[in-house]
């Protein structure tokens, strides 16, 4: 029974959001029926759901940029979430959208991603003839992976945001198209950080004219381009910043891929993961009976190929270093008296 809490919640957003946002009450629903909440509405039931996931709560330990990083303050795959919903959450209050489906669409956006960042992105997508993309993944861990293989039964319109949320996707929804372009402003800016925390850039290497723009914190960039999104997009169906503030987020994405993501430290690392995820796809495709039960049942209804994808995209930095120690380094013998006495 539909409560009045709901109901409340309908009425405020009928008078409140804009036109072109996605009520709660209009989602094109779930692909199995199932009965619906009393107090929630399906997008606030979704966020619930990713929130509790397995997959959500091992994104603390991996990868965003830098591989197993000596450091408390460093992001994680995890706290880059957090900021991306926060930033998406922010450009949906001010343009009228639907907070609830832009701050699910979020939290899921990347729980298909793999250990070591995007290194170890392109590695499963080298090796799985299929290819591997981790928004894809992402879509595959909210329908099919996580709940013992029955999947978290989301709304369409959070699994169409999460499928589409890098860049040249097209989401259904503004909500989504919100968490695309908060994504991008997430990981320039916190990356930005990170690498002059590590030491391997200085404030001033940042270029000034793009700097100019957007400004010399991350509070001033982040404000100065959700500002830019706010003007150029409210009360339209489109949600876009202005001409002057994209060019310099390209640009200064295109600087932290010259002089942090693509380097030659950045290279060794990546070769690192590469060899280890390499092994150990190879290991599990040839014995695949050394799955972990779960991915065995599913090489019953899937690909082995994708099964092996599923199981190392799914582990976190440590875990993978640890079945990779497991299966390739020799173990050493505990010494017994006799050992001592000989």
């Amino acid at each position: 029974m539909e409560s009045e809490i709901k109901r409340r919640r309908y009425e405020m957003e009928e008078a409140f959001l804009s036109p072109y946002a996605c009520k709660s009450k209009d989602t094109r629903g779930r692909e199995r029926e199932e009965r619906a909440c009393g107090m929630r509405t399906d997008f606030q039931r979704d966020r619930d759901r990713i929130i509790y996931s397995k997959a959500f709560l091992r994104l603390k330990n991996k990868t965003q940029v830098f591989f197993s990083p000596e450091g408390d303050h460093f992001r994680t795959r995890m706290t880059h979430t957090i900021d991306v919903s926060q930033i998406a959450r922010s450009i949906a209050r001010c343009l009228a959208l639907n907070e609830d489906l832009a701050e699910a669409i979020a939290l899921g956006h990347d729980l298909g991603h793999t250990p070591f960042g995007h290194a170890g992105e392109r590695s499963l997508a080298a090796l799985n003839p299929a290819g591997f993309a981790h928004n894809v993944q992402s879509l595959r861990v909210v329908d099919v992976l996580e709940n013992d293989g029955r999947g978290l039964n989301l709304t369409f319109e959070v699994r169409d945001g999460i499928l589409n949320h890098k860049k040249g996707g097209r989401p259904a929804t503004l909500e989504g198209c919100a968490v695309s372009i908060a994504d991008r402003i997430a990981y320039v800016n916190h990356d930005i950080e990170d690498a002059i925390r590590a030491g391997l850039l200085k404030e001033e290497d940042l270029p000034a004219d793009e700097i100019a723009v957007l400004g010399r914190s991350t509070r001033e960039r982040i404000n100065t381009m959700i500002t830019s999104i706010y003007e150029h997009s409210s009360g339209r169906n489109t949600v876009t910043m202005g001409a002057r503030e994209a060019e310099a987020l390209e640009s200064l994405r295109a600087f932290m891929f010259k002089n942090v993501y693509i380097t030659e430290q950045s290279k060794k690392e990546e070769e690192r993961a590469n060899r280890m995820l390499a092994a150990m796809y190879e290991y599990f495709m040839s014995h695949a009976d050394k799955l972990p039960a779960f991915y065995r049942t599913l090489a019953e209804r899937f690909p082995p190929e994708q099964v092996v994808c599923d199981y190392l995209s799914s582990m976190t930095d440590k875990f993978a270093v640890a079945v990779f120690n497991n299966l390739f380094v020799p173990h050493s013998w505990a010494l017994t008296e006799k050992d001592v006495e000989d």
